[in-house]
């Protein structure tokens, strides 16, 4: 994502996010993209959303206990009922000294009505 903006969520990695390599179980990252996708998806759906596919995931590089991890999230493009939000996770590094990007995807979310259907987005 060249063009990061704010993050859309941060958080730490807890000691019970770690697996046996000393690393961050990719199921914990998988899980603050769809936190922070969900965020976006829900302000563009003025309304409740639901992820619907993830067309894409790569993970470029481990998450460190000590990371403190930002997840940048943007719409990338909408249709009738749906969305694809790109997400980009950058951990910060020894105090802020270095950020490594370490994993990005595309999530697709829909939006949903009061029965739990698909519904049109509102107009951009």
């Amino acid at each position: 994502m060249t063009d990061k903006g704010e993050p859309t969520l941060r958080t730490v990695p807890r000691p019970g996010d770690i697996n046996a390599n000393g690393h961050i179980f990719g199921g914990w990252v998988l899980s603050q993209m769809d936190i922070a996708g969900g965020i976006v998806a829900g302000r563009v759906a003025q309304g409740p959303v639901a992820t619907v596919a993830i067309e894409s995931m790569q993970f470029l590089a481990p998450i460190l206990l000590m990371d403190i991890i930002s997840v940048y999230a943007k719409l990338e493009r909408r249709g009738r009922t749906s969305m694809a939000i790109r997400i980009a996770v950058i951990a910060s590094r020894d105090r802020g000294q270095e950020e490594v990007e370490v994993t990005s995807g595309v999530f697709t979310f829909v939006a949903l009505d009061e029965n739990h259907r698909p519904r049109p987005l509102p107009p951009e």
